[in-house]
């Protein structure tokens, strides 16, 4: 999720001007090469079958909604959904290619209605950048739109003791999250007893990068 406002200053997931337009860029160079083939591992991961309907929360340039398009037939779709204009721009530059790829200016952290269902929703480290309360709104958004028996699918930190954490991984992670309180409370949680409580179940985790990233994969079952 971007903006150049900072509704939340103790988050890292609202990025500056410089960052949101050399976003892909800086993420290549700060993870050394290895964002693609790790973000290629967890789309594939997610199961997405040819006539699936996506909802993208925090979609930002249109890198993942691309690699997503792939495994689609012309009666799937994504709907990228991002608080930033200029990651619209960069999405529909990057997906001009994908007719069944759309981009729409929304943010997610504040109750919406798109009138429409969803077999899978979306979220690649946009989640753990929010206060609980907050979270709590993103997570009714996304039932709202999911059909019984889609999925959630949240792709972020698994569940670890930063102190406990290898050094090559604890030092990038303080780096990044340091002065996000949001980040290590996220760390704490249980998240699948969490959205046990919203209606979600038959969960199912992919893990990386030796554990400390995971896609959830959660079920709407109610």
């Amino acid at each position: 999720m971007a903006n150049q406002t900072r509704l939340y200053p103790e988050s890292k997931v609202e990025l500056t001007p410089f960052t949101l337009k050399h976003y892909d860029t800086l993420i290549n160079m700060a993870s050394f090469g290895l964002y693609k083939p790790f973000i290629r591992k967890a789309i594939r991961a997610m199961n997405i079958q040819p006539d699936d309907r996506i909802l993208d929360f925090g979609c930002g340039t249109g890198r993942n909604a691309c690699l997503m398009a792939k495994y689609l037939s012309p009666g799937g779709k994504v709907a990228g959904l991002d608080i930033s204009k200029t990651m619209g721009e960069h999405f529909e530059k990057k997906c001009r290619k994908y007719p069944n790829l759309e981009f729409r200016q929304q943010r997610v952290d504040q109750s919406f209605d798109l009138g429409e269902k969803y077999d899978k929703v979306f979220m690649s480290f946009v989640f753990h950048g929010f206060p609980q309360e907050v979270r709590h709104i993103i997570l009714q958004n996304a039932l709202r739109h999911l059909q019984k028996g889609g999925t959630l699918n949240i792709l972020d930190y698994a569940e670890f003791d930063v102190g406990s954490t290898p050094l090559w991984f604890r030092l990038p992670f303080k780096v990044l999250e340091g002065g996000c309180k949001y980040a290590w409370d996220y760390l704490e949680r249980d998240w699948k007893q969490v959205l046990s409580e919203y209606g979600f179940g038959r969960f199912d985790e992919h893990f990386f990068i030796r554990g400390h990233l995971r896609l959830l994969k959660a079920e709407k079952i109610e």
